[in-house]
């Protein structure tokens, strides 16, 4: 699922996807750097689970880091809450149960509205990594512009109307 909120002249971009897994397993998903770095765009140069100050390293599609992001844990509510900085945006990961189900929901909160398209379809990608690994049968990180080849183009346009925005521009 996905939506759009707008609350003083922000856009945050929130998305839901239900894991078979339980909230401990998609926790240490989301914060401890080598779990991050099988699935998200970037790694962390510490457990996230703590609250202060991180490094955020961004990776290419070849696993490569690129560049450093300096990064501020908020709120981290073991195996509930995580909220974070990244770059201008702020990400909410909240993990509840739902029958035998772990709902992750991410609230990111941008800095660049025009940007909301993108980050559904980068998250999209990412997400359907990170169920494989949950499932045990862990497929490659799709990152940079490796997810051109995973149908990232389509995902950006199919998020703009389901956000109610223009499709971002980015990769064209």
């Amino acid at each position: 699922m996905v939506a759009r909120e707008v609350s003083h002249g922000r856009t945050t971009v929130v998305l839901t996807r239900d894991f078979m897994a339980g909230r401990d397993s998609v926790w240490r998903l989301i914060t401890v750097p080598r779990q991050l770095q099988r699935w998200a765009p970037y790694t962390a140069d510490r457990d996230l689970a703590k609250v202060g100050r991180c490094i955020l390293r961004m990776l290419g599609g070849d696993g490569e880091t690129g560049a450093d992001i300096p990064s501020v844990v908020l709120v981290a509510d073991s195996p509930a809450l995580l909220e974070h900085s990244w770059a201008g945006d702020m990400l909410a990961w909240n993990i509840t149960t739902v029958g035998t189900t772990s709902r992750l929901t991410l609230h990111q909160t941008l800095e660049d509205e025009t940007m909301a398209s993108a980050i559904a379809a980068g998250w999209h990608l990412c997400f359907e990594v990170a169920e494989s690994i949950l499932d045990g049968q862990p497929t490659s990180p799709v990152r940079g512009i490796e997810a051109m080849e995973h149908g990232w183009r389509e995902l950006n346009k199919r998020y703009a109307i389901a956000l109610g925005v223009a499709p971002s521009d980015v990769g064209r």
